[in-house]
C-alpha cells in the first residue's frame, strides 16, 4: 500500500486530487442521496414501485464504488473506476430511454430517470466527466 502511495506522489497525479476532489465529492453525496432515497422508498411502499426503488438503491452500489476507487487510487482502482462509470453511463441512458418509452413502468422516479432530469441531468454527465478524468490518470 505504502509503494501506491509513494508511486502516486512521484507521479504527482492522484485520483482524488484536485478536479478528482470534486468528482469524489458529488460521488460520495450521490452515494447518500440515491441510498437513502431508495431505503426510504423500499421501507414506505416497495410495493408501488419496486423497480424503480431497487434500481435507485443499484446506483447507490456504483457511486459507492466510484466513490471508493476514487479515495483508493491507484492503476487497479483507476481500471476499476472507468468500468463503473460506463457501466453507470450505460445505466443512465438505458433508464432514461426505458422511462420516455414507457412511463407506466417507473410508477415513480428513478435516480436515473429521464437521463437524471430529477438532479440537473447531473447522473449523465458525472460519468462522462469523470471517464475523462480517469482516461488522464498515468498508468502505474
Amino acid at each position: 500500500m505504502a509503494e501506491s502511495t509513494d508511486t502516486r506522489q512521484r507521479s504527482g497525479f492522484d485520483l482524488g486530487q484536485g478536479p478528482g476532489r470534486l468528482l469524489v465529492w458529488l460521488y460520495g453525496v450521490f452515494t447518500v442521496a440515491a441510498a437513502s432515497r431508495s431505503i426510504v422508498q423500499m421501507i414506505m411502499d416497495f410495493g408501488r414501485a419496486p423497480l424503480a426503488y431497487v434500481l435507485s438503491a443499484g446506483a447507490a452500489v456504483v457511486y459507492a464504488f466510484i466513490t471508493y476507487s476514487l479515495v483508493r487510487g491507484g492503476e487497479s482502482a483507476r481500471r476499476a473506476a472507468l468500468v463503473c462509470c460506463a457501466a453507470e453511463l450505460a445505466g443512465v441512458m438505458t433508464v432514461g430511454t426505458w422511462t420516455l418509452l414507457e412511463p407506466s413502468a417507473f410508477p415513480d422516479a428513478t435516480v436515473w430517470s429521464d437521463y437524471g432530469m430529477g438532479y440537473l441531468f447531473i447522473p449523465v454527465i458525472l460519468p462522462v466527466t469523470a471517464m475523462m478524468w480517469l482516461r488522464r490518470a498515468p498508468r502505474d
